[in-house]
């Protein structure tokens, strides 16, 4: 496959590969009811989608607003489900195919076969081989302040052209990043965390190349980087702060720092060490948070069995890959005492 993306827009624009985007961005969501009317008429739809692509009239539709509040407060920005199909179709057919290849192998958000677990697992390998090395060490860990919302749109596209060539592919990329906002990319568009990650793999290679760091891992835009000493460390913050600041537009957040490795890494929702890994207290928090509303359901009848299994699954799910039996057998113990 050829390293710069050209004469591709018509070839891959197909009543089958935007059937293929359909069948994906409706999974799980059969029952809603944008998915159920588009499903009612789905060949006239599919066929409508690819004409106003193949004409360049195709126009995006209007952002639904909500608030999450789970971990913090972020405002998410949900498409009609027609344009994510499109973008569905847009990041499989081009982005996948040719950017992905360009990433480094220890950056873990939103790639197939890689994720947190994965990335907790390459942060212990990594401290091990550190401790083995120079018994003790300096971690440096960084996030990027209000990291979407602040991507320069132009230093993106730039980024994107680079490797397209395809004129029609590049006029569509700017339609998809013109969403009304001047800086930022809106938390919620399938195709912004895909452009996130396009965005901090700059980063990604003058880490790795130019200042030639070994042991460095990136989830999103929070990342480690495990050196030898604190000199090191100082020195290497600055150098990304300045090379985030001139190249990227972005800044650091404050809550960026070094420290001895014997205080451990929360990284990905855990507290890791060499030799073992934990869960972080705020998780062990929203557990016992939930079982009291759990209760507090039941004694007003208002508890779903079924809801109340999914959310204790999800949470043993994520115990499962720590150190956790410990917490996790009370926990147990305690929903059998409240007969939940």
């Amino acid at each position: 496959m050829s390293k710069i993306i050209k004469n591709c827009f018509y070839k891959n624009l197909t009543f089958e590969k935007l059937l293929e985007a359909h069948q994906r961005a409706s999974k799980g969501k059969k029952s809603k009811k944008e998915v159920i009317l588009f499903e009612m008429d789905l060949e006239s739809n599919i066929i409508r989608i690819m004409n106003e692509l193949k004409s360049g009239i195709y126009k995006f539709g209007e952002y639904r607003e909500f608030y999450v509040y789970e971990p913090k407060e972020r405002l998410i920005k949900s498409l009609p489900y027609r344009d994510r199909v499109v973008h569905q179709w847009y990041v499989e057919e081009f982005i996948k195919p040719y950017f992905f290849k360009r990433f480094i192998n220890t950056t873990f958000a939103c790639l197939d076969d890689r994720g947190t677990h994965k990335a907790v697992f390459e942060v212990q390998k990594q401290m091990r081989r550190m401790k083995r090395k120079y018994g003790s060490y300096y971690v440096l860990k960084c996030d990027v302040k209000k990291y979407f919302y602040s991507i320069d749109k132009n230093i993106l596209f730039d980024i994107l052209k680079n490797k397209i060539s395809d004129k029609k592919l590049l006029e569509f990329s700017m339609t998809i990043l013109n969403d009304g906002q001047e800086i930022g990319i809106p938390i919620g568009n399938f195709t912004s965390q895909y452009f996130a990650n396009i965005y901090l793999n700059e980063l990604d290679h003058f880490i790795k190349e130019e200042i030639c760091v070994k042991n460095y891992i990136r989830y999103m835009d929070d990342f480690i980087l495990l050196l030898e000493t604190k000199e090191d460390a100082k020195r290497i913050l600055l150098l990304i702060d300045s090379f985030l600041s001139s190249n990227l537009n972005l800044r650091l957040n404050s809550k960026s720092k070094f420290y001895s490795n014997r205080f451990g890494i929360d990284f990905c929702g855990y507290r890791i060490y060499e030799t073992h890994i934990l869960l972080r207290k705020m998780f062990k928090r929203k557990v016992k948070k939930s079982i009291r509303l759990w209760y507090s359901l039941k004694l007003k009848n208002k508890f779903y069995k079924t809801k109340f299994l999914l959310s204790l699954n999800s949470y043993k799910g994520h115990a499962c890959h720590c150190n956790s039996f410990n917490f996790m057998r009370r926990i147990d113990m305690l929903i059998e005492k409240l007969d939940l």
